[in-house]
């Protein structure tokens, strides 16, 4: 998430009531989660085992909860708990807005567009040229949506994410500051959702299909002309190729990548990275033509057994 302009260190620091290390006017120009960020984006850490790993990242100000030594060229926000911090700065830079219609006043819809009764379109959303937005479909703040695309009935883009932390006294929220982005001739089945980003976007990519009742977590990239059949849900952080094939009930755990043409079969499971230009199934998925050899094999298995307690 990059900010409307340039932030001074000391100033971003006053909002959050932290401790900085840096000069005053180092420079902020966003905030993001440590998988994207670059250059001038603060990123929170707040155990241990990942200090390191945000201290040596792209981001150039670190929002920490222990005082350690500042690397060259960045800044620290030194806070007791940077994850509520985090969250501070995303309501100041990039806050809910209620809408104040059912079509905000502040939505841009392109020429052609067809919006059908009970359709909520948020505030600043763009809408493209001749897309078809159906009934009760909701497409909330800041989101994109680009041209010719079909947007079926009871579909939610820009939902807020599925991210807490566990505290004493319950979960606690990270707050989503990104946004939903669907490209050109993007297509969502009838009760799909689509998390926004909680820093950055969450994008599907020019000419994908999505089915009815399937889900898109947040800060995931799906690339173009991608089919998903019904009930597939895809966990956050998540990058998909383009042409990528996901047949009914694929489920993919978050951060993973799924390369070009990948054809994953129903109900299979992804827990790790695969390859494009394979076919995969199962739980967890495997290429297909290996995993139909082991059920084979399972199924000869008691025959086996038996002749092995025959010979005994």
């Amino acid at each position: 998430m990059k900010y409307a302009s340039p932030q001074r260190l000391e100033d971003i620091a006053e909002i959050i009531s932290a401790k900085f290390v840096g000069p005053a006017d180092f420079e902020v120009l966003g905030q993001n989660e440590i998988h994207v960020v670059e250059p001038g984006d603060i990123v929170f850490v707040d155990h241990p085992k990942y200090y390191d790993k945000a201290l040596e990242s792209a981001a150039t100000i670190v929002l920490i909860n222990k005082e350690v030594e500042c690397p060259d060229g960045k800044a620290l926000l030194i806070s007791d708990d940077p994850f509520r911090d985090f969250n501070t700065l995303t309501k100041h830079f990039s806050p809910f807005i209620a809408s104040t219609a059912n079509i905000d006043p502040s939505a841009i819809i392109g020429e052609g567009t067809v919006v059908q009764p009970g359709a909520v379109i948020g505030a600043n959303v763009v809408v493209g040229k001749d897309c078809i937005i159906h009934a009760n479909a909701v497409i909330n703040y800041n989101c994109v949506v680009g041209d010719r695309c079909i947007i079926h009935s009871n579909v939610v883009v820009g939902a807020e994410a599925f991210y807490y932390k566990r505290r004493e006294e319950g979960y606690d929220k990270l707050l989503s500051g990104g946004r939903a982005i669907l490209e050109n001739d993007v297509e969502l089945g009838a009760g799909t959702t689509i998390d926004r980003g909680v820093s950055g976007d969450t994008t599907i990519k020019r000419g994908t299909k999505i089915d009815n009742l399937c889900h898109v977590g947040h800060d995931t990239i799906v690339g173009e002309d991608c089919l998903f059949a019904a009930h597939t849900g895809i966990a956050g952080c998540t990058v998909v190729g383009n042409s990528v094939t996901l047949w009914g009930r694929v489920g993919v755990s978050s951060g993973l990548h799924i390369g070009d043409k990948a054809v994953v079969l129903a109900c299979s499971c992804i827990s790790k990275s695969l390859e494009g230009n394979k076919t995969y199934f199962g739980t967890p998925a495997e290429e297909a033509r290996g995993k139909w050899k082991e059920l084979a094999a399972i199924r000869q298995l008691p025959d086996a057994l038996k002749k092995l307690k025959d010979l005994s």
